[in-house]
């Protein structure tokens, strides 16, 4: 039976890569029907990207909720009509495989909404593929580590678990920092997160990321995200990851009171956590955070 697959685009002016990313959508090598939903965000709609061909349709229209990524996904979640809704980033694209082997793990497993997939960072001309071994991703794993392989890029969900059971991408995330995060969690509450292993999304990092050096929304969002998950208190190495994070934020704006404060605060809950060394370096001026920021994306990792 062929069903349909609503593939939502948030973009703002990104021509070039957009076009990319909506080829490789169109390229897919699923035998189901796919609408491709173009999403513009505080930018005007390209009304050149409209098509229609073999199953295959390209819609555009504008953003109709608030200004951003969950504003903008959720506008196109409103308007598809799939059976499964998948996101992909205007900056990313994926291989012909991706819609297939994620279908056929998602369907093959009752009750399951979400399926996600390996990635491949390109940073700078190289390739990091980032895979996981596991096949299924729980609520407390998530709580642990944000788990970089789950991107947005990767969701595919069921309509009827994302609109009955998990919910709408929260648009009151400050500066939409952190929205995928809350989403996953969200997400893995009501059933396990079903992953492939094989990295099928080729994800780009680097200036061109619209949270790139906004360290003031990093802190904001991760901050958000403690208030509105308290189950992280139950997660020591959880909580002093996102508390490093706050931390080396707060450090590369220069605020070193609060830089040392949230990395206290991490320090008290895991000794261990790396992003604490990161944060101090930051604060005490040895290194920059673009300088540090550089050479992590250069492995394929980021804060």
């Amino acid at each position: 039976m062929t069903i349909l697959i609503s593939v939502v685009i948030a973009t703002r002016n990104r021509p070039e890569l957009l076009r990319e990313a909506i080829a490789a959508v169109l390229a897919q090598d699923s035998d189901h029907a796919i609408e491709v939903i173009v999403v513009a965000d505080q930018s005007p709609p390209d009304l050149s990207l409209v098509s229609s061909q073999d199953r295959r349709t390209v819609r555009v229209i504008a953003n109709r909720k608030g200004p951003g990524l969950a504003g903008a996904r959720n506008s196109g979640i409103g308007v598809s009509e799939g059976e499964f809704i998948a996101f992909c980033d205007d900056d990313d694209y994926w291989y012909p495989a991706k819609l297939r082997l994620q279908l056929a793990a998602l369907v093959g497993v009752a009750d399951a909404g979400l399926s996600t997939c390996g990635i491949e960072v390109q940073h700078r001309g190289k390739s990091h593929p980032r895979t996981l071994g596991s096949t299924r991703v729980t609520f407390e794993d998530l709580l642990k580590n944000r788990i970089t392989e789950l991107h947005p890029s990767t969701f595919l969900l069921r309509r009827d678990v994302l609109l009955d059971q998990i919910g709408l991408i929260d648009e009151n995330v400050p500066g939409g920092f952190g929205e995928d995060y809350d989403f996953l969690l969200r997400a893995a509450k009501v059933h396990p997160v079903i992953n492939v292993t094989e990295p099928l999304v080729v994800v780009r990092w680097g200036s061109q990321s619209y949270f790139f050096r906004r360290w003031a929304t990093m802190a904001d969002g991760l901050s958000w995200l403690l208030d509105h998950h308290p189950e992280f208190e139950g997660s020591n190495a959880g909580s002093a990851r996102i508390r490093g994070q706050i931390a080396f934020a707060h450090a590369a704006m220069g605020h070193r009171r609060a830089a040392l404060k949230w990395a206290a605060g991490a320090f008290q809950r895991n000794p261990r956590e790396p992003r604490i060394a990161l944060a101090l370096i930051v604060a005490s001026r040895a290194l920059t955070p673009d300088f540090i920021m550089d050479r992590l994306h250069r492995h394929g990792k980021g804060i």
